[in-house]
């Protein structure tokens, strides 16, 4: 409990160094949250850092991590799989809807990239079994949307990510979906304050 209360002070100051960003700054940026797909739950870690093309325009590269314990319908069975993983390597922009010198700052976003994906293992039967899949990386892309209140971040964000071909031990081919949403909140340093 008190290292909780020692993060929220953490970013409470970090909050009061400035508003938002500034045209010809960099800022950097690291999110953590909840991640969520059609067949599993998992976690995300993100760290962004970006320019400010404009005072309400930024560009950014984002590297995220993503953990997930899906289950998955192979071959007519529901087999609870171990842990499935991406690292997404994205291209960003983001547009503010404010261009004031306020502490509130709605945004949009969209990005485009390459998520390179983990090693498939189902457990069945009490065995784990790593079946043949098709884990190569895939062309992806995000949206997203959020609000900035002074340095900290709050996104929903949609990752469009390609399906994984999976073979069973008797050649029957099923399909796992990579693609989720995830809400995750975070913290930004630099970027400068918004400017009329």
């Amino acid at each position: 409990m008190k290292k909780f209360f020692l993060f929220a002070a953490v970013i409470t100051a970090i909050t009061q160094f400035s508003h938002a960003q500034e045209q010809n700054k960099f800022r950097i940026g690291l999110d953590i949250g909840y991640a969520m797909s059609d067949d599993g739950d998992g976690i995300l870690v993100a760290l962004e850092p970006k320019y400010n093309i404009t005072n309400n325009m930024n560009v950014g590269f984002r590297i995220e991590n993503t953990i997930f314990v899906k289950e998955v319908n192979l071959t007519d069975e529901v087999i609870k799989t171990d842990i499935i993983g991406g690292l997404s390597f994205m291209g960003t922009f983001d547009y503010y809807l404010t261009k004031n010198d306020t502490k509130f700052s709605p945004f949009m976003g969209i990005g485009i990239g390459y998520t390179a994906l983990t090693d498939v293992r189902f457990e069945f039967e009490g065995n784990e079994t790593i079946p043949d899949a098709e884990v190569n990386g895939k062309i992806g892309g995000l949206i997203r949307t959020g609000f900035e209140l002074g340095k900290l971040r709050l996104a929903a964000t949609y990752n469009l990510v390609g399906k994984s071909e999976v073979v069973d031990a008797e050649s029957r081919p099923s399909e796992i979906k990579n693609s989720y949403i995830g809400i995750s909140l975070g913290f930004y340093v630099g970027g400068g304050k918004w400017k009329n």
